[in-house]
């Protein structure tokens, strides 16, 4: 997990900006909006930016940035505490 990408991710776009981008990676293998560069392959760039869409909802809602991003770890390790 790239905390910095979704850090900067969550602070630079809106979560249907975010969405954009994670609809065109899965058309095209990439997204085109401008500063919306992500890295690794498809699958890792649809996982980082899901992530960036959930903290900056979580931030939308109040949350600062601090919290969102542990409230998305701590949602990320109640999920494999489930399928575990």
């Amino acid at each position: 997990m790239n905390i910095k990408e979704i850090r900067e991710l969550a602070k630079k776009f809106t979560p249907e900006q975010i969405e954009r981008c994670i609809d065109e990676t899965m058309k095209i293998g990439k997204p085109t909006l401008e500063g919306c560069e992500v890295s690794g392959d498809v699958m890792e760039m649809i996982n980082t930016l899901a992530k960036a869409q959930t903290v900056r909802e979580l931030m939308e809602q109040g949350l600062t940035e601090v919290e969102a991003i542990r409230e998305l770890a701590r949602r990320i390790r109640q999920v494999q505490g489930v399928e575990k």
